[in-house]
């Protein structure tokens, strides 16, 4: 765990007492590695919670992975497939970090892409460490909190423009969100945009 030492190390309290094993894995050694890795710490937050890595269950104020990758909860929202995806962390944006194909991929909210990261928890913590604004968001929320407060828990930052329709990554555009709820909103415009051309002209519908 040489790698996962730093990050751990920084992070926040663990958001659970409990440290039971909760994760189920078969031959998944990444969800095994996961496991490892919340025994360790059972969830926090590292970077002044621009990334927020989620506890194996849910507790009095905290959402845990079994709860977070419930079907009916948000991924359902999504028009594709997300039913083998196990997501273990988010970033100040709401994107996420997820198990995938046995690799570590990160979901971008709204566009329903993946982006592969890493083949292991030793190599996405590394990943972390030496590029953790451009994954986490870390300036715009150390930017964001010293202007209005600690970020609450089961909030993150959400754009009024979206950042795939040309919203600036600028707190001007930020706004707070429950965690949910952002996580339906953005479903909702990535389902309405998925495969239009470049350049179309489009009118989100929220609903």
């Amino acid at each position: 765990m040489n790698h996962l030492n730093k990050p751990l190390s920084i992070a926040s309290d663990q958001l659970c007492d409990n440290t039971t094993n909760h994760l189920t894995y078969d031959s998944n050694s990444l969800l095994e590695q996961l496991n490892i890795v919340l025994k360790e710490k059972n969830g926090f937050y590292i970077f002044e919670s621009a990334l927020h890595v989620f506890p194996s269950i849910s507790s009095d104020n905290q959402i845990g992975i079994i709860e977070w990758n419930e079907t009916s909860l948000w991924k359902t929202y999504y028009n594709c497939d997300l039913s083998n995806v196990t997501f273990f962390a988010e970033d100040i944006f709401g994107n996420q970090f997820c198990i995938k194909d046995k690799t570590i991929c990160l979901f971008d909210v709204e566009s329903m892409s993946f982006e592969y990261l890493a083949t292991s928890m030793e190599e996405w913590a590394e990943l972390i460490i030496y590029n953790y604004d451009m994954l986490t968001g870390f300036k715009v929320a150390h930017e964001w909190q010293q202007l209005n407060g600690v970020l609450p828990t089961k909030q993150r930052l959400l754009p009024k423009i979206p950042f795939i329709l040309g919203g600036e990554y600028s707190l001007n555009n930020l706004y707070t969100s429950d965690a949910i709820e952002g996580m339906r909103f953005r479903a909702s415009i990535a389902n309405q945009i998925k495969d239009l051309p470049d350049g179309v002209p489009i009118k989100i519908s929220i609903n």
